[in-house]
């Protein structure tokens, strides 16, 4: 069953991906002049540009080295161009149908129209590289979400509690060393109580975690009480046991299916991700029984990676869930998408006596950029007033 799944994810998948680069280049290869070195620069550049991110990525489970690594972010900022050269070329081609029965276009585009697909493909090209740039930028300068919870529960004597909360960091080949350091100086400078993961911590295959020593730079991170993680779908498709036991080594709690009482005041409580189901042809527990012994008179916090089923929470008396996964769409406009998708696609929401925060996340997935979404780090204080 798992690999009927993954074939049928994997010819999708490569179906849509081939589809959008044809597409992107037939319509670039119209607006090029008959000279033959342009067409066969063009040409192979598209395919240098097409494979780079898939080559890289078959590349990395054999070896890593610099060839791997710069393929990969060869075709990740391609994933970024590509997205955007084939929204531009829908909606001008979108414009170009119209335009066939309404005649709205200025009539000396038609004066000189090789010109004039030129002008128009350079300005499209230009689009997309600002964009892109500035997505970049957005991507590596994440901003501190602050957010204050009331729990109406009494604590022994805890009356507070310090979380800062991060999701989808994806370390891998992309966000590396230096963002990684950078994320644990900023957690340690909110003097957290407590740090919590949710889920995607590995990007995907964990190989260039361990090669890059990323575990050491984990372990520097400051809690009163610890770091602690939940599987999210990336760990699935790297490898589960493999990140599991890398994290857990280097001082990062990764909790299954099972909970943790802290300091005998509170329960992290930590679900399977959702993804065990089609990846492992594995159902995760259900919550009621991960949570059929927890003394619900102490607070109750949750990490569930992907925000689905929210009711579950609710009914079981869950006081807080934190999850990720969505990265609040990650590049505009399909935001529009995991809106529609989540019931919460991003940010807080109090449903009954269960708060909820979905985060934007830390890193990026495929395009190493963000537009319209930020990048954050969540400061959490909740404070217990029972």
């Amino acid at each position: 069953m798992r690999i009927f799944y993954f074939l049928c994810f994997l010819i999708s998948a490569m179906a849509i991906y081939g589809g959008v680069n044809y597409y992107i280049f037939i319509r670039g290869l119209q607006s090029i002049p008959d000279i033959s070195i342009i067409r066969y620069s063009y040409i192979i550049m598209m395919l240098v540009f097409t494979f780079s991110y898939i080559a890289g990525r078959v590349l990395e489970k054999f070896i890593i080295c610099s060839a791997s690594e710069v393929l990969i972010w060869i075709g990740s900022i391609w994933l970024g161009m590509m997205f955007y050269l084939f929204l531009e070329l829908a909606i001008l081609d979108l414009l170009r149908f119209g335009n066939a029965y309404l005649q709205f276009f200025p009539e000396k585009i038609n004066v000189n129209y090789e010109k004039t697909k030129q002008v128009t493909a350079f300005f499209l090209i230009i689009i997309a590289i600002s964009i892109n740039i500035a997505g970049y930028i957005n991507s590596i300068n994440p901003v501190l979400t602050n957010l204050n919870i009331i729990i109406e529960k009494k604590v022994n004597s805890l009356k507070s509690l310090n979380v800062v909360m991060v999701s989808d960091i994806h370390l891998g080949t992309i966000i590396s060393n230096s963002r990684l350091t950078r994320l644990v100086d900023s957690i340690n400078k909110l003097n957290p109580d407590i740090v919590l993961f949710a889920g995607d911590i590995v990007d995907e295959d964990i190989t260039p975690v361990i090669v890059n020593n990323l575990g050491d730079i984990l372990k520097n991170i400051k809690s009163k009480y610890g770091t602690y993680a939940v599987t999210g779908n990336h760990e699935y498709i790297g490898g589960v046991d493999a990140a599991d036991k890398y994290l857990n080594e280097h001082n990062i709690i990764v909790i299954r299916d099972s909970k943790v009482k802290i300091d005998n005041s509170f329960y992290i409580v930590g679900r399977e991700d959702i993804s065990s189901k089609y990846m492992m042809n594995k159902e995760r527990k259900s919550l009621n029984k991960i949570m059929v012994d927890i003394d619900k008179s102490y607070p109750v916090i949750m990490l569930d990676h992907q925000p689905y089923e929210l009711s579950n929470a609710v009914k079981n008396g869950v006081d807080l869930q934190l999850s990720g996964h969505t990265h609040n769409g990650q590049i505009w406009p399909l935001n529009y998408i995991t809106d529609k998708i989540f019931e919460i696609g991003r940010g807080y929401k109090k449903i009954e006596n269960t708060h909820f925060y979905v985060s934007n996340g830390f890193g990026t997935w495929g395009p190493p950029i963000r537009v319209g979404s930020r990048p954050e780090i969540v400061s959490i204080n909740v404070v217990f007033n029972g």
